[in-house]
C-alpha cells in the first residue's frame, strides 16, 4: 500500500507540475502588469487555467490507481478480487471472479469514457483558441 501511494504520489506531482508549466508565461506576466502579486497571479490566473490541463491525466491515474489495488492483493480482506479468490477457494466455485470483473468494468469504463470526454472538449477549446 505505501508503494502505491509513494509511486502515484509522484506521479500526481508530475501531472501538476506539467499542469503549471503548460501555462503560458505571457499569461502570469499579464497578471502581473494588472498588479496582482504571486499570490493572487497564481490563484486567480495560472491555478484554473492548469486544472483543465491536468483533469484528464489525473483521471487517467486515478483508473491505473484502481486498476493496481486488484494486482496488489495484500490490501486487505475487502478488496474486491482477494474476497473473490478467498470465496472460489473455499468452494471450488470460480463465479466470484466473474462479479469482481464485473464491478471493475463497471467502474473503469464509466471513468474512461468521462476521461475521454474531458480529453474530447479540452482539445476542442484548445481548437477554438488557436482559430482566433
Amino acid at each position: 500500500m505505501i508503494a502505491l501511494v509513494l509511486s502515484y504520489a509522484a506521479y500526481v506531482a508530475e501531472v501538476f507540475r506539467a499542469g503549471l508549466n503548460s501555462v503560458h508565461p505571457a499569461q502570469r506576466n499579464a497578471a502581473r502588469a494588472l498588479g496582482l502579486n504571486e499570490a493572487q497571479t497564481l490563484r486567480h490566473v495560472i491555478l484554473p487555467q492548469a486544472v483543465r490541463n491536468v483533469v484528464p491525466p489525473l483521471l487517467n491515474d486515478f483508473i491505473a490507481l484502481q486498476k493496481d489495488t486488484a494486482l496488489v492483493a495484500v490490501l486487505g480482506p475487502l478488496e474486491a478480487l482477494r474476497v473473490a479468490q478467498i470465496n472460489a477457494d473455499y468452494d471450488f466455485n470460480y463465479t466470484p471472479y466473474l462479479g469482481a470483473a464485473l464491478l471493475f468494468i463497471a467502474v473503469t469504463i464509466p471513468l474512461t469514457r468521462y476521461a475521454d470526454r474531458l480529453q474530447r472538449r479540452a482539445a476542442q477549446r484548445q481548437r477554438a483558441e488557436a482559430a482566433r
